[in-house]
């Protein structure tokens, strides 16, 4: 029995335990001034609009996409999203006294990092063969995580309309979208790439992650957590916890296979993505909140995911 349970937890810290021992060594060396906030500022650029679409691009050339496109999981990962989302804005009337705190609680209680944690973490249980399938997934999840979020505090935090036109521009041209849809272009049509270019692209494709985890540690600053932090609490609950059940739970009943119900817990169960930050300080929200949730979630995640894995392992899920 012990011997079966320091196996489980050696499992769950094994795709866990790297990931956030990078995060850790990049707020260390942020704190011993190897890494400056100028190097941390472009590194973020470069991982952000260079390295990480490089990626999944190359992930998409080198994939037989019709192997790994599957439209139930697709489809499962956006409607449960889409449930997760309606039930935290109902939770918010409930739990958020401030209607200016509302669309922060919200999107910040949904919006994980899926292209950095995410990927990293499927990488690590499942190899570099499920980049692409995760990258699909992952397409998907970043269109609705960004209309769900600019809905969200649009509604909240201005009294301006939506306009479908600026969303649909701002989504399209987003770096991580160009460089998977470029990677299928280039797969289905099919378009050579000669070897150097492809070894090129390799070298900048595998120093996305690391570098990306660097920056993430880099960028937690316990010194934004201000007040708020029993909502931003809250919605780490929300986060970390509620969210994977409901979304794993209902990819069980669906019948998924092992990686994919795999990949659905560890894409629900990221922690909250610095985008949301960068947003609602854009739209003079409660940015104390937005860096509060993200820090504590960062955090709180090592143990969440790590435990999830636990628990999905000794039941034979994943």
């Amino acid at each position: 029995m012990l011997t079966e349970l320091l196996s489980t937890l050696h499992f769950s810290f094994s795709v866990t335990g790297p990931i956030f021992m990078m995060v850790v060594l990049g707020g260390l060396l942020k704190h011993c001034g190897i890494m400056g906030q100028a190097f941390v500022d472009q590194a973020a650029i470069l991982v952000f609009k260079i390295s990480l679409p490089v990626l999944l691009s190359i992930s998409m050339i080198k994939t037989d996409i019709a192997s790994v496109f599957d439209p139930t999981i697709i489809a499962n990962a956006s409607l449960s999203t889409l449930l997760v989302f309606i039930l935290l804005t109902l939770t918010a009337f409930v739990f958020v006294k401030n209607p200016r705190d509302k669309g922060v609680y919200v999107q910040g209680a949904f919006r994980g990092n899926l292209a950095i944690i995410g990927l990293a973490l499927c990488v690590n249980l499942y190899g570099e063969a499920a980049i692409a399938k995760v990258s699909i997934v992952m397409s998907i999840l970043s269109l609705l995580y960004n209309i769900l979020s600019i809905y969200t505090l649009t509604t909240t935090l201005t009294e301006k309309k939506l306009k479908l036109i600026n969303m649909m521009v701002s989504i399209v041209k987003n770096p991580l979208i160009i460089g998977i849809i470029l990677g299928v272009m280039i797969n289905l049509l099919p378009i050579p790439v000669h070897p150097v270019l492809m070894q090129t692209a390799d070298y900048l494709g595998q120093l996305a992650l690391p570098l990306a985890l660097l920056c993430i540690g880099a960028s937690l600053s316990f010194a934004k957590m201000k007040d708020r932090k029993m909502l931003a609490s809250v919605a780490v609950i929300a986060k970390l916890i509620v969210s994977p059940m409901i979304i794993t739970t209902i990819g069980y009943l669906s019948g998924f296979s092992k990686m994919d119900l795999g990949i659905l817990f560890l894409m629900s169960s990221t922690p909250t993505a610095a985008a949301s930050y960068i947003m609602v300080k854009a739209m003079k929200g409660n940015e104390a909140l937005a860096a509060n949730i993200i820090v504590i979630s960062t955090v709180a995640s090592l143990f969440t995911v790590s435990i999830g894995l636990a628990i999905l392992k000794s039941f034979a899920l994943i």
